[in-house]
């Protein structure tokens, strides 16, 4: 199966992507095909052998639509630059200036006399001049119709293809209200008295009012994809070289390749991903990470294209570019995001893709039942265009995606990728949160953390052990190496003729002749040391989880230091945010019992499951979803992605591996457990967004409607006008698009 992404042109409204994804659904060997009306993007899989690119192109062009294939940036764009898109705005801003300008006194002229005694030239007079009052209509309703033209265009031209839409519904009824205008107009000459009965203004003024209501949905809708563009911006437009010969100069970012040096001074954006070689800076990674403090950077340090250094000039040498960098991922993770729908919009899909062909129906019954009511023909055409153009499919199409787009750029600026709306919309049902231990709960990485000395200073005992251990690539050695370096181990003590001894620990002789065992029980043992002293300590330890090291020199026992992966400041308190949230949290880990349990018990586990193979983590997440749960797991490596996979949600941690990242459905770039519960919240925040704004689209048209079609004018007198229709119309949809845009403002 291929998949691939189409940008479709002439969308308007919930009914156009509902169409264009009926017609392409149907061709022979399409699994899946997605219209965003957010974005205005296709996303089709498709059986090459069956369908091509061709025939899907063609059956879009068939159904009133254009298709064109969506060619991603290889690179992310440096700024946002003035496009065609922008300079159409403001051109159609600028035309419906005009509209307003001319409707406003096309409304003076129509009904300002009759309503306000407003004065008019006795050349347009309704009652000297009938003809040329009429006239005058006429002229600035045709004006104003060939302004708003594209809704006849789009919209009969969809009517033909039968795939009616919105525009069709305004097109047929403004239509029906200048044509019978301009019959009557003809008529002026022998019936004056028929004057009353125009409704040029109706059909003109309702065009401008959609075209207004468009054009701000348009602008709000711009503003929901603010958070791609906001990366985008990331990324600089020109870096420093730093050249063989060691001279520096400035190059685009777009020619730098891997392996080239480039000097990032303080107030400089770093140009791509890289690695730093020299130097010491504060950088700000707050746009990509979310993480508010700067990150001190070293000799060694990873460094994130399009990241601020703001203290500290460095030298960097690139190690990734265009399409693998973290930024690059990150804007195609949240775009992949913005093009997926979720579920909960199948409800407006469906609705919306007959919703016009029933509308059409309605009004013209609504208007057959005023007729044979015995109503003026000027009646019935009040309520025909009345319930076209009160008719809003937008809102219902709008609620869902632009929710998703506006919930996904507050998660990347937060730091928090998700990759689909289906994950968005799942992550709010968890009820079961699973949590790896190393690297998730815990630091990944051993730490010194009980020192017992016999017969010495603590600090002696670290030296004597670090001495020994520096030999050792061992990480329990390396922990202990570097806990004697921050204690300020002296370079005094060396040792040589190292030995390993596998699974027990390690001899080596001291500058001074002395021989130092460091290891378990088991060495001390083979080399006749006593450590029944220690031995009740050695239990405590190894009960809490800790590995226990005896020290010895010259085969009489010295001290013992104890090494454990450190609980992460952040774990407790984000577990237990968690359960205030209702959801149990489960720690699963291959290590021993004794340890999983004590680490369990710090941080505030409901479960602790330990002795877990790698292989058997999936299983523990399946049988846990037999159990009816919905259940996210958050691991951070190689042997969490089967589990990250398996689980209703996968979650991974972002400085794990590629492959745990590649597996999950959401990705916590600050390595912070905490982000768990903001992932969480971020769910139930957009989808209750998502309800609220599909209860108001369903809510208008079940109320706009019937009200449009007459049903409370035999008890109250009340009839609604065509314009009033098309503006309540076109602010149910701003309205939807705004109460999206709320979510920007919230707090995680």
């Amino acid at each position: 199966m291929k998949q691939e992404v189409y940008l479709i042109e002439g969308m308007h409204c919930a009914a156009c992507s509902s169409s264009v994804e009926r017609v392409t659904r149907k061709l022979p060997g399409v699994a899946r095909s997605d219209v965003n009306l957010t974005t205005n993007k296709m996303t089709i899989e498709y059986d090459e052998t069956k369908v091509s690119p061709d025939q899907i192109m063609g059956k879009v062009e068939k159904a009133g639509f254009r298709a064109l294939p969506f060619v991603e940036e290889k690179r992310p764009k440096a700024k946002v630059t003035e496009n065609e898109e922008q300079v159409a705005f403001r051109r159609e801003r600028n035309s419906i200036i005009a509209a307003l300008i001319l409707s406003g006194i096309l409304l003076y002229v129509s009904m300002g006399a009759m309503m306000f005694g407003a004065p008019l030239p006795g050349l347009i007079s309704m009652e000297s001049h009938v003809i040329n009052y009429a006239a005058v209509q006429m002229l600035l309703a045709v004006v104003i119709i060939f302004i708003g033209r594209r809704f006849y265009v789009n919209g009969f031209k969809a009517l033909w293809h039968l795939n009616p839409n919105m525009d069709s519904l305004v097109a047929i009824g403004s239509s029906a209200a200048f044509l019978y205008s301009l019959a009557i107009f003809f008529l002026l000459t022998d019936q004056p008295e028929l004057v009353n009965g125009l409704y040029f203004e109706a059909s003109a003024v309702v065009v401008t009012l959609v075209s207004l209501g468009k054009h701000m949905e348009e602008g709000s809708k711009r503003k929901t994809t603010g958070a791609i563009k906001k990366l985008m911006e990331l990324a600089p437009d020109t870096a420093i070289l730093v050249q063989s010969n060691g001279t520096q100069k400035e190059v685009p970012t777009k020619s730098l390749n891997v392996g080239d040096m480039v000097l990032v001074k303080p107030g400089s954006k770093i140009p791509l991903d890289g690695i730093v070689t020299d130097g010491v800076g504060g950088v700000d990674e707050s746009m990509l990470t979310g993480e508010s403090m700067p990150v001190e950077k070293t000799v060694g340090s990873e460094v994130i294209g399009g990241s601020m250094n703001q203290n500290g000039a460095l030298t960097v040498r690139i190690t990734r570019i265009g399409a693998d960098t973290v930024l690059a991922k990150i804007i195609r993770f949240v775009e992949d995001a913005q093009g997926k729908k979720a579920p909960i919009s199948k409800i407006a899909d469906k609705v919306a893709g007959v919703f016009v062909p029933i509308v059409i129906v309605i009004s013209i019954i609504s208007g057959i039942i005023w007729l044979l009511a015995g109503q003026e023909p000027s009646f019935v055409l009040r309520i025909f265009t009345s319930v076209l153009v009160i008719a809003c499919p937008c809102a219902m199409g709008l609620a869902t995606p632009t929710a998703i787009v506006v919930g996904t750029g507050l998660g990347a600026n937060s730091g928090i990728l998700i990759r689909s709306g289906e994950a968005l919309e799942i992550t709010h049902n968890v009820k079961v949160v699973v949590l790896d231990k190393t690297g998730t709960v815990t630091e990944g990485k051993p730490v010194v953390t009980d020192i017992v000395p016999i017969g010495m200073e603590k600090k002696e005992l670290l030296e004597l052990a670090a001495a020994v251990e520096a030999g050792s690539g061992h990480p329990l050695a390396d922990a202990i190496v570097r806990s004697a370096t921050e204690y300020g181990m002296s370079a005094a003590l060396s040792a040589s003729d190292f030995e390993n001894f596998s699974g027990k620990g390690v001899r080596a002789t001291l500058s001074d002749g002395q021989k130092v065992f460091v290891g378990n029980d088991k060495l001390m043992h083979e080399n006749g040391v006593d450590t029944q002293v220690l031995q009740p300590d050695a239990a405590a330890f190894s009960a809490q989880g800790k590995t226990p090291m005896f020290i010895a020199v010259d085969h009489s026992l010295v001290g013992m230091i104890s090494v454990a992966d450190s609980v992460k400041e952040s774990s407790r308190a984000a577990i237990q945010r968690l359960k205030e949230f209702g959801l149990r949290v489960i720690l699963l880990t291959g290590d021993n019992k004794a340890a999983a349990d004590h680490i369990g018990s710090i941080v505030g586990a409901d479960e602790v499951i330990a002795e877990v193979l790698p292989e058997d983590k999936a299983a523990v997440i399946k049988r846990l979803q037999s159990e009816g749960k919905i259940v996210m797991m958050v691991g951070d490596g190689i042997n969490d992605a089967p589990a990250l996979v398996q689980a209703n949600v996968g979650c991974a941690i972002g400085s794990g591996s590629d492959i745990a990242i590649e597996s999950a459905d959401i990705v916590l770039m600050k390595n912070d457990l905490t982000d768990v519960s903001r992932a969480v919240n971020l769910s139930r925040m957009t989808i209750r967004n998502i309800k609220q704004n599909l209860f108001w689209a369903f809510f208008y048209n079940t109320i706009g409607i019937p009200i449009a079609a007459g049903v409370l004018y035999p008890a109250f007198s009340l009839l609604l006008s065509p314009m009033i229709g098309a503006l309540a119309m076109s602010l149910s949809s701003v309205f939807v698009v705004s109460n999206a845009l709320r979510l920007r403002g919230k707090k995680l």
